[in-house]
């Protein structure tokens, strides 16, 4: 289950995006460059302390990006290069934001979600102290590959490779990401997949393999 709070963003998602995207080395686009929220999906995270949520985004006319990122309450030691900002949260707090590439809470999600087809979280907002299901603005589904089980309990990441697509190794499983999103795109191994209103078209958004 993903918990949703209205809440205000200081600065937004999207303005943090629009920041840091320009600094990769896979953005197409220029500086300055409208950010615009194409969709997203939600990952859920067993312990509830960590928010995991991967965004589809344009900038100006560009190609749709992909970026997980992740949300948590203090920063991770050692982990500056990941760090995409902060943001005010005025329910939370102050929030450090991540490119979920580099955290190991997103690679443990990712790899439930590959090689079990437990797919998105169930995303809810709180109302008057009631939870109501908040409807995706997509929808992702997995090809499992069954042999691939046993692989799928990620404890630490050992390598990342933060270019298109971002390669992420794991003490076992190595996981494919593509930043630049392409129906074409294909590797290897369990294949997670995503449709959203303007792309009704499965389009892979993740791959799985053992090392």
């Amino acid at each position: 289950m993903a918990l949703i709070h209205k809440a205000t963003l200081s600065p937004t998602k999207v303005e943090l995006l629009a920041a840091w995207l320009p600094s990769r080395s896979w953005y197409q686009g220029t500086a300055g460059a409208a950010v615009e929220r194409v969709a997203s999906y939600r990952f859920d995270d067993p312990e509830g302390e960590v928010g995991i949520e991967t965004m589809l985004v344009t900038a100006g006319k560009g190609p749709t990006y992909q970026i997980p990122l992740t949300y948590r309450a203090a920063p991770i030691e050692g982990a500056d290069e990941w760090l995409v900002g902060t943001m005010e949260h005025s329910v939370l707090g102050r929030r450090w934001v991540y490119d979920g590439t580099g955290d190991v809470v997103y690679a443990e999600a990712l790899a439930q979600a590959l090689l079990t087809g437990s797919g998105q979280a169930q995303e809810y907002v709180e109302v008057d102290g009631h939870l109501e299901p908040r409807q995706p603005s997509m929808t992702v589904t997995t090809s499992l590959i069954n042999e691939f089980a046993e692989a799928r309990a990620v404890t630490a990441i050992t390598h990342v490779d933060p270019g298109n697509p971002t390669v992420i190794e794991t003490d076992k499983l190595i996981l494919t990401i593509p930043r630049i999103l392409d129906r074409a795109v294909s590797h290897p191994g369990a294949v997670l997949f995503g449709t959203w209103p303007s792309e009704p078209a499965s389009v892979p958004l993740a791959f799985a393999l053992p090392r």
